[in-house]
């Protein structure tokens, strides 16, 4: 059996956006990670929720939005691989998001990274008056 607590169930995650979770790091501060489908194993990955560039929110509670396997932010439009997390264009170009370990085992998805604690699905409640977006889709 893995360690860690349980995020959610694969299913939860949905194919083209995210699943947004709150953890603590290790000075207990709550922090949004999301959730995302990865075509490489295990098959899901967990990041950050904001942009290297500006602390842009991916996901405001409704899904980050994904295209081509790339995690957009919605503030400038760089793309994140999401399966490895680099940034090659837009104001993010050569940033790279901190990996979250997660594990997936029987269907369902783990935190296994010692430097965060889960808390709870869904995100902080803290309203960020920087999450603001310039794009649409």
């Amino acid at each position: 059996m893995t360690d860690g607590a349980k995020i959610a169930d694969v299913d939860d995650v949905p194919p083209s956006g995210s699943y947004l979770f709150t953890a603590a790091d290790a000075f207990t501060n709550e922090t949004e990670l999301i959730l995302v489908r990865c075509e490489e194993e295990p098959g899901i990955q967990a990041w950050p929720n904001t942009c290297t560039h500006q602390q842009q929110a991916f996901d405001r509670g409704d899904g980050a939005a994904i295209r081509d396997g790339q995690l957009v932010c919605p503030r400038h439009g760089s793309l994140f691989d999401a399966c490895a997390g680099t940034c090659d264009n837009g104001p993010a170009a050569g940033t790279e998001l901190s990996t979250v370990e997660v594990t997936v085992e029987d269907g369902s998805v783990f935190l296994s990274d010692d430097n965060y604690t889960f808390r709870h699905a869904g995100g902080t409640g803290d309203d960020d008056p920087a999450s603001t977006s310039h794009i649409s889709f």
